[in-house]
Order: structure tokens, then C-alpha cells, then sequence
């Protein structure tokens, strides 16, 4: 069984992989199944307290969850103009003593402080934006066997945004249950094992929860970490996508509907 809720982005969705730079990288096609996870969880501690969210975590972490797509994704790339950090990363020089090693690193930041570049400087970044054209649903399914937390209808109407803050995103219509996905269209982002998928589609590194992610490494303001490959793993994902046009400032993604009725046949 699942439930399924239909949402309308209002705003662009961007989301880079896990390996991405904090200055570059492409953005994703569609939110994570870590993403949407997570936004889940978010919900539930800020609408029903962190407790609840803590209880309902294991269930959240295990879910199965498949996406409908709208027919066009349209990605828009440029450079943003931001500000980061002043970070040291001056070395002590060989014939340098300690002394004039700590003036020479007072002078340049004096120097930035003159030129106002302290305790950010400016700079400029790659930035990808995904442009949907038409409304998504997402689709959530427990393991066999494992009932459904009550909650998770109110959940998933709580959602705003999915991926990076300003992707926002609006319920449609009340999430509901069904016995089967509604369509054809829906992808699984986290198959067991290897799926059937379109030569003409295009790949994906989505990020999910591992088994062993427990509420305390989720915790953003706990000291314990998450370890890629374990708490957080990689899951290799075909989207039923083509590459249709592509320039320098965009790129258009079409659905593959075609090219998998012909494989199919």
C-alpha cells in the first residue's frame, strides 16, 4: 500500500549530490529520498514536538518512497555573486619566527578588515536551479508487514519546501492511500536491487538513509556523525529523462515515454 500526496513547486528546486563543493557542483533532477526524509522529520518535531519526532524517526528512515515527475524539467545555470568566510589558512614559513609569522598574519587581516572583506569576503559561485512545469507526487510506502504511523498524512501536508531553503513547494489536495501507484510514471528511488530502466534516460546519485542512521546522528545539533557509505548511503537511480536541448544557460530534460514504450516492445 501507499500514500500518496500531490504537490506544485511554486519556486525552482535545487539540491547538489552529497559530494558536491560548496562553491559548484550540478544540481539534482529531484529531491533525495534523504531529502524528503528529512523534511518529514522536520515536520514532525516542529508541528507535534521533538519527542514525536523522535518516535516516529525508525519509521520515517525505512520508508520506500517513489516520484511522479512532470513532463519538462528545465534546469537553469549561472553564477551568484555571494560572500564566505574568512578562513586562515596562512603556514608558518621556514626562516619565519613565530613572532613575525603572527604580524604578517595581523597585517593581512587588517587588510581585509580595511577593505571590508572581514569576517566575510566576497566571491562568486555555480549555481543550478531545476524548473518544474507542472505538478509532482510523491509516493510513500512502510515495509511488508509494518502499519503506517497516523501522523503521516498530517506530515505530509506539512511539508513546504523540499532540497535547498526556497524550493517551496505547495500541497495540492489531501494525501491519500492506494493499493497500487496511480499510473505509470512513478520511479522508485529506493529499489532493493537493480531496476529496469530507459538507455535514454539519465543517472542520478540520490543520497538515503541507511539502516544503521539512528535519531541522534539525524540530530543536526548532535556531535555524533553521519558517515557516507553507512548511516547515509548512495542509491544509483535511471531517470526516465532525455536530454531534449542544452546551452550554456539551460538545459531541457524531457520524459522518456517513447523511448521506454520501444524498449518495452
Amino acid at each position: 500500500m501507499w500514500i500518496v500526496a500531490r504537490y506544485l513547486p511554486v519556486a525552482p528546486f535545487s539540491l547538489k549530490p552529497a559530494a558536491a563543493t560548496s562553491s559548484g557542483g550540478k544540481t539534482l533532477l529531484v529531491p533525495t529520498p534523504y531529502a524528503i526524509k528529512m523534511a518529514l522529520l522536520d515536520v514532525a518535531i516542529r508541528t507535534l514536538g521533538l519527542s514525536v519526532g523522535e518516535r516516529l524517526f525508525p519509521a520515517l528512515r525505512d520508508l520506500s518512497i517513489a516520484l511522479e515527475m512532470p513532463q519538462d524539467l528545465v534546469v537553469m545555470k549561472g553564477f551568484s555573486k555571494i560572500r564566505r568566510p574568512v578562513e586562515s589558512k596562512d603556514a608558518k614559513k621556514p626562516d619565519e619566527t613565530p613572532e613575525d609569522f603572527e604580524a604578517r598574519r595581523h597585517e593581512k587581516l587588517a587588510e581585509r578588515m580595511e577593505k571590508g572583506q572581514y569576517p566575510f569576503y566576497p566571491t562568486i559561485a555555480y549555481r543550478e536551479y531545476v524548473q518544474y512545469r507542472d505538478s509532482f507526487q510523491v509516493a510513500l510506502s512502510m515495509p511488508a508487514g509494518v502499519a503506517f504511523p497516523e501522523e503521516l498524512p498530517l506530515l505530509l501536508s506539512g511539508i513546504n519546501y523540499l532540497g535547498k531553503r526556497g524550493g517551496f513547494i505547495q500541497l495540492l489536495k489531501r494525501p491519500c492511500f492506494r493499493d497500487v501507484l496511480p499510473g505509470e510514471r512513478f520511479v522508485d528511488l529506493t529499489p532493493d536491487g537493480q531496476q529496469p530502466f530507459s538507455l535514454q534516460g539519465t543517472l542520478q546519485m540520490l543520497d538515503d538513509c541507511g539502516k544503521s542512521l539512528t535519531f541522534q546522528r539525524a540530530n543536526i545539533y548532535s556531535t555524533e556523525r553521519i558517515t557516507l557509505g553507512k548511516e547515509r548511503i548512495i542509491r544509483h537511480v535511471v531517470l526516465p529523462y532525455h536530454l531534449t536541448r542544452s546551452s550554456r544557460s539551460y538545459s531541457w530534460y524531457q520524459y522518456a515515454q517513447q523511448e521506454l514504450e520501444e524498449e518495452d516492445g
